[in-house]
């Protein structure tokens, strides 16, 4: 089976993004994993596969797979570039589309100057709408990892469950070690990003994302998302914040409770190619 593909990457978290309007696609979870493969297949971060609507008004389906070929929620930076790859393959001339996704509707939209906003919705705290096992929505909870260590977290939902735990220095937060024992938690049913989060000043902050299924990534968009709102729900940051990862700048507004968050940032076409699996 021969698959044409773009390499896309929104701040160096990096996609296959797979065209499934015009051509037939069904993978298999050992083919994502074979296309995943950065030795032996292209590499991704998450695979993206555009679809045809199912929802009346929408205009495409986006599916999201993990390196791992487990099919997630959301993915903010896979959606901007969702947007950049309809509009540069001729699959829209809309420059603001609406896209249904596994937890919801999205509003995408190219910019004049090449960057893409995304209404991604309203964050959930509702422990069951997260999954997250508690019995309060509380913007700061305990965490006993099994090593022992207690975290202070927020738990969100930006589609995608997140556990947001503010450090002094990103640089030095123990992400390798503590972001799997976040990610695997019995309190979080279907896993979790784990973000650690300093707080420069009210409208800036550096994040670490460890992913579910992927690792640390260079950039989450849901994670900057997830990061911003349990910093101004706890009360430490301001709308709008700029969001500082190793791929570089996220600009996130939330104007709180009941709003939607949106997310500013860039999507670029790294290459395209066919590959047979």
């Amino acid at each position: 089976m021969k698959l044409k593909f773009s390499k896309m990457h929104g701040l160096g978290n990096d996609f296959v993004v797979l065209d499934g309007v015009r051509q037939q696609v069904s993978l298999s979870t050992e083919q994502i994993r074979a296309l995943g493969d950065r030795h032996r297949g292209v590499g991704f971060d998450q695979m993206l596969l555009v679809e045809p609507a199912q929802t009346s008004g929408a205009d495409f389906r986006y599916r999201i797979f993990n390196a791992d070929g487990s099919e997630v929620e959301q993915c903010g930076n896979g959606a901007r570039c969702f947007v950049r790859f309809v509009h540069d393959q001729g699959l829209t001339e809309k420059s603001a589309i609406v896209v249904e996704t596994k937890r919801g509707i999205i509003h995408p939209r190219l910019e004049a100057d090449g960057l893409v906003t995304v209404d991604m919705g309203q964050p959930r705290f509702v422990p069951d709408e997260i999954p997250f096992v508690s019995d309060t929505d509380a913007p700061e909870q305990p965490l006993v990892l099994e090593d022992g260590t207690t975290l202070t977290i927020g738990a969100v939902s930006m589609g995608n469950p997140h556990a947001v735990t503010v450090v002094a220095d990103s640089e030095a937060a123990p992400v390798a070690v503590q972001g799997p024992q976040i990610e695997n938690h019995a309190r979080f049913p279907q896993r979790v990003n784990a973000g650690f989060m300093q707080v420069l000043d009210r409208h800036n902050i550096r994040l670490r994302v460890y992913e579910r299924g992927a690792g640390e990534t260079l950039a989450c968009g849901t994670g900057a998302c997830a990061a911003v709102v349990s910093g101004i729900r706890r009360g430490l940051l301001d709308s709008p914040v700029r969001v500082q990862t190793h791929g570089g700048d996220l600009n996130i507004a939330w104007a709180g409770i009941g709003q939607p968050v949106i997310m500013t940032g860039p999507a670029v076409t790294v290459f395209t190619g066919e590959i047979e699996l």
